[in-house]
């Protein structure tokens, strides 16, 4: 029953057309300028121009690494149940 309802899921994600997808990218890139753009223009960067909009993604990606539920390891591995830790011979740290 829960491989009928994730492969119905996936099958729905799927679905989605170009214009969708690009309304969804419009919609959180507006949501980014919203609530990074003051910061960025406090940074001293005039809205709307290039490096403004750089700042934006800049920041946007940085808070998105931050929330992310597996943070890649400083060894190269991930952190997260059942997933490479770098462990060698002693197991996963």
């Amino acid at each position: 029953m829960r491989g009928l309802i994730l492969c119905a899921a996936l099958a729905l994600a799927g679905c989605a057309t170009p214009q969708d997808r690009a309304a969804r990218a419009q919609a959180e890139m507006e949501r980014d300028m919203s609530l990074y753009g003051p910061a960025c223009q406090r940074l001293g960067y005039q809205p709307g121009s290039d490096p403004w909009r750089a700042c934006v993604l800049q920041l946007g990606t940085k808070e998105e690494i931050r929330n992310s539920s597996y943070p890649p390891s400083f060894y190269g591995g991930f952190y997260g149940p059942g997933r490479w830790r770098g462990g060698g011979f002693w197991g996963p740290y």
